[in-house]
């Protein structure tokens, strides 16, 4: 937070319009060119947009939807809110979704495929695109919804909530799949408080500008037009044309985004990338420490996390050194703990033991801290923490 966004916050209180406006639009416009999708949707959370996504394709109960075991809990959550089974796979070593295990996991039940890119590191998504179009698995797929029958396959959604600005093989998150989600919440790399964007790059026939019309309506409780629209002299009245959901983005949050895109590349981008750096040329010399994955010929992460691990210790010996890092007055996490780790999930029959590459993850996983204030001083501090609480642990 800075000048400018407390700038570009105040010109839009005065300006007279502070819900879903002009700069709200003008927000789509420049995310739309910067992924090179089709067209873009803000919404009030990258959960909102998911779960708008579901709705859209017809996902209901007796359907399926392949989740990876290891993600944030909003990835399964909205599946069960619209009534559908969540299909829980297993990890790869770089913590995003098993490509195999997904293939193992469909059934004629499933409509989607969630990948997570974790920690900002795209998943294998040439792999996930050639597997929903193999003819043995699109003759699996049962469509039932008009979108589904379009489709006429399974839909991949990509939860990317950390990875906006990251790469795949020449081309931004945004444009990888069928369609993508954003998160802009307070903690993400580029923010607006609160916030997200659907990104849609739908194959043909589809009307990507008849499906943001519809989607732009469903976010509003299906309205037919939004305040912007109603202002133009004379086009006071509008329909409801079904019971829609409250999930807009306002001008005051994407007035944030504004300053933030037009500055995320070249400076934003730019530290994040550094301090990784920085963090895997200080562990690179340990040989407990395993560095995360974040950069390779075909892949270029958007530096949100940083996942360091610890080799050949347990779950327990990680808390340990948790501990201690504390001690040393340094805040670190844990991204994430597996779902089916989580009350209500145990509480719905699944068991991490079936999910052994996502536990091992997790089990020795440690979040460093990544922010742009972090100073390179202040990265020697963790560095230091780190090192000097394993030494204590493992001695």
């Amino acid at each position: 937070m800075d000048a400018k966004i407390v700038e570009a916050v105040v010109d839009t209180l005065y300006s007279g319009w502070i819900t879903t406006g002009p700069k709200t639009k003008r927000f789509e416009k420049l995310l739309t060119a910067y992924g090179g999708h089709k067209v873009t949707l803000c919404v009030s959370s990258a959960s909102a947009g998911l779960e708008l996504m579901l709705r859209w394709f017809g996902v209901k109960e007796g359907d399926e939807v392949i989740v990876p075991a290891y993600t944030y809990s909003a990835t399964a959550n909205v599946v069960v809110h619209c009534g559908a089974k969540v299909v829980f796979v297993d990890s790869c070593p770089d913590f995003n979704i098993s490509v195999e295990a997904v293939r193992r996991a469909i059934t004629p039940r499933t409509k989607v495929i969630m990948p997570v890119d974790i920690a900002g590191y795209p998943c294998d998504y040439d792999e996930l695109n050639q597997l929903v179009r193999q003819p043995e698995i699109q003759q699996l797929f049962q469509p039932e919804s008009p979108e589904q029958k379009i489709l006429n396959r399974i839909l991949v959604l990509s939860d990317a909530a950390h990875s906006i600005g990251a790469e795949y093989k020449g081309k931004r998150t945004g444009n990888l799949t069928d369609i993508t989600v954003y998160s802009f919440h307070a903690v993400k790399n580029l923010t607006t408080a609160e916030g997200g964007a659907v990104c849609l790059s739908l194959p043909e026939p589809f009307d990507h500008d008849a499906i943001y019309r519809d989607l732009n309506a469903k976010s509003l409780h299906g309205q037919t037009k939004d305040a912007l629209a109603k202002t133009q002299i004379g086009s006071w009245r509008y329909d409801i044309i079904e019971p829609g959901y409250k999930y807009n983005m306002t001008d005051i949050q994407a007035s944030m985004g504004l300053v933030e895109i037009e500055r995320y590349d070249g400076d934003m981008l730019v530290r994040r990338k550094q301090i990784f750096d920085r963090y895997a040329k200080a562990f690179q010399n340990f040989s407990w420490a395993q560095i995360p994955e974040y950069e390779t010929g075909e892949k270029k992460s958007s530096y949100h996390v940083f996942l360091l691990r610890i080799i050949g210790i347990t779950e327990e010996q990680r808390n340990q050194i948790i501990q201690e890092i504390f001690n040393r007055e340094v805040a670190v996490n844990v991204h994430f703990v597996p779902l089916p780790m989580m009350t209500y999930y145990k509480n719905c029959g699944y068991r991490i033991t079936d999910y052994p590459v996502a536990f091992d993850n997790y089990s020795r996983e440690i979040s460093l801290p990544v922010y742009y204030d972090l100073t390179d001083e202040m990265v020697d501090t963790v560095v230091r923490a780190v090192v000097e609480s394993v030494r204590i642990v493992l001695r």
